[in-house]
């Protein structure tokens, strides 16, 4: 059973339902039975035509499902015929898939789920693992969002940085029960780029490319964070970067410049350094100046204040961050690293505890407590 061919079809059989008339909710039912009867039946008996056979029999199954429905008589018109698969547009219908999925209407957890399921054809057990959660209640929450989106009308071309935002917040997510949320995001992007050209898909791509090239130092074998000053760079995977460079130069010279593509290449630059002392921070500085132009976000303007303490000195860096709110996630982190490189070690250790303390996830703040420890030791000598 190819579970990756099964996955990479559900989207476009989704969408040729929903092309037909079939409501998104209903239709999605269909799909997922479609592909449960695929893994039944395929092993033994598997089809010449792997797409045109989920579309029949998807389109059966949601047959079914809508004559057993008290609304019938309202949908005679849509149930009289039972069409053959034919040729498919995928790129709107795929494109579709993507806007309705990342609706603005749905949160942006309901919306991660809902694209996971419907484009990516992963199961509601495997998005509920994912995320840590009992099954039933991803079930609903998927049920809720499907709801919310089946009567959206697409009139009008959705939108792109929605569907780029929702798919960096499942790459964020990263890895946990069965499922790498991290390679899945890269595999939908990836589709995302074949059906639609756009300079901030291809820099999204690159930006994850780039990212997850590092993943295998990004942890010590205890499972601890390595920060990546410090990470063995001879493990960083040179294929992954070569192509997220070359996506992301050709994003570039299209000079349409969006937030993804200025990430990507921040993290191209640190990629290109052989070692953490040749990394060229005045050009990172620059580029965090053009993302601070594009978004005008307070984490951008944090992170530069690392990069300006960087290349200018930590002084110049907590002078940065002197213009910041406290209240900022990681704010005391960054604070405690700008001044333990200023040599002021009592405050560090201070604002590393602090960091610790409300840190979003425990391996963030295992490491923040280790810094804290570690500069106290230093005190203490």
């Amino acid at each position: 059973m190819d579970e990756a061919l099964l996955r990479s079809l559900t989207p476009t059989v989704l969408a040729i339902l929903v092309r037909r008339g079939a409501d998104f909710a209903t239709a999605e039912d269909a799909v997922q039975e479609a592909l449960v009867e695929a893994v039944r039946v395929w092993p033994s008996d598997p089809p010449r035509d792997p797409k045109g056979w989920l579309v029949t029999v998807a389109w059966r199954k949601f047959l079914d499902a809508i004559r057993a429905d008290a609304a019938r008589r309202r949908r005679e018109d849509l149930v009289e015929e039972e069409p053959e698969p034919g040729p498919v547009a995928a790129v709107d219908d795929t494109l579709e898939l993507y806007f309705r999925c990342a609706h603005p209407s749905l949160t942006p957890s309901s919306a991660v789920a809902l694209t996971l399921r419907a484009v990516g054809g992963l199961t509601t057990r495997q998005i509920a693992q994912a995320y840590l959660v009992p099954e039933a209640t991803m079930a609903q929450r998927i049920s809720r969002a499907k709801r919310t989106v089946s009567g959206v009308r697409f009139d009008r071309p959705g939108d792109v940085g929605t569907v780029l935002r929702v798919l960096y917040l499942v790459f964020n997510e990263g890895y946990s029960g069965d499922v790498d949320l991290a390679a899945e995001a890269i595999r939908l992007t990836r589709q995302l780029a074949a059906v639609i050209d756009h300079p901030e898909v291809q820099g999204l791509l690159a930006l994850m490319l780039i990212h997850h090239a590092r993943r295998a130092s990004r942890t010590a074998p205890d499972g601890s964070l390595v920060p990546l000053a410090e990470q063995d760079r001879g493990r960083w995977d040179t294929r992954l970067i070569a192509e997220g460079v070359a996506i992301l130069q050709a994003a570039l010279a299209r000079d349409r410049l969006g937030e993804f593509q200025a990430q990507a290449a921040i993290a191209a630059l640190h990629a290109d350094a052989r070692t953490a002392e040749e990394t060229d921070w005045p050009q990172i500085v620059e580029w965090y100046d053009e993302l601070v132009r594009l978004t005008d976000s307070p984490v951008v303007r944090l992170n530069r204040a690392v990069a300006v303490g960087e290349a200018d000195g930590p002084r110049a860096g907590l002078a940065e961050l002197a213009r910041l709110d406290e209240s900022l996630p990681r704010h005391a982190a960054v604070a405690a690293y700008l001044h333990e490189r200023n040599g002021d070690l009592p405050t560090a250790a201070r604002l590393y505890a602090e960091a610790a303390a409300k840190a979003p996830n425990l391996a963030e703040r295992d490491h923040l407590t280790r810094q804290a420890a570690r500069v106290n030791a230093t005190l203490r000598r």
